[in-house]
């Protein structure tokens, strides 16, 4: 049976494809906090801000393209069972070719009903507008899981690390919960690396590689082939 590597990954993984985050413009954009445009509360004072943030957001996705460590990952599948677990929207890790993602915090390339969570549309790169409906006239929205939302995938990624036989961590601090906490359902003879050129996660009995995504994650294949 294949080894299964497990691997978290957060918006530093992203980065190295030039897909910006709200840290990297100090926690704004256009002057508007994350609280302004990622929260059930600003969809309803304030949806069409909401839906102009996520179309710029899926314009700039479909110019971005894979990286290095997207590609690396995916191609760990010729000799090892990989399970992606991302806190991303963005479908890098999909075009990169990895096959099994579980998306924690949803897709930038899906949309739903603003009232109920299904059912959900491939929309690809296009915009979302005010107008724009699902099957039963309700507004469309993001299929994005806000600040203040349950996160749906959460107890089957919790799952799915609880198998792992390695455990990978790539560009997150891990500070945001409750994803933070898949962490702490790794068996505890189960290895754990983290990637991160500046301040790494803090996690328990960590190996920890200083160096970005792409890098990194060719230095942590390089050491896992010469550990067979």
């Amino acid at each position: 049976m294949q080894d299964h590597i497990v691997v978290l990954t957060g918006a530093g993984i992203s980065a190295e494809s030039g897909l910006s985050t709200f840290r990297d413009n100090g926690g704004l954009w256009e002057q508007h906090s994350v609280y302004d445009v990622a929260t059930p509360e600003a969809f309803e004072r304030n949806r069409d801000l909401v839906l102009r943030f996520y179309n710029e957001r899926r314009r700039q996705l479909k110019d971005a393209q894979p990286n290095q460590a997207h590609r690396l990952l995916a191609e760990l599948e010729k000799r090892y069972r990989v399970t992606i677990v991302t806190q991303n929207v963005d479908d890098l890790h999909e075009r990169g070719g990895s096959s099994s993602v579980i998306h924690l915090h949803g897709e930038l390339t899906k949309a739903r009903s603003s009232v109920y969570p299904e059912p959900v549309y491939d929309i690809g790169y296009n915009d979302i507008n005010p107008g724009d409906c699902c099957d039963r006239g309700e507004q469309l929205r993001p299929h994005i899981v806000w600040f203040g939302e349950e996160v749906p995938m959460l107890e089957k990624a919790a799952e799915v690390v609880r198998t792992a036989d390695y455990l990978l961590i790539v560009g997150t601090s891990l500070q945001v919960y409750p994803a933070a906490g898949l962490v702490y359902e790794v068996d505890t003879d189960v290895p754990i690396t983290v990637i991160d050129p500046g301040e790494p996660a803090s996690v328990s009995r960590a190996n920890v590689i200083r160096k970005g995504a792409g890098e990194g994650v060719a230095e942590w294949v390089s050491r896992l082939a010469g550990n067979r």
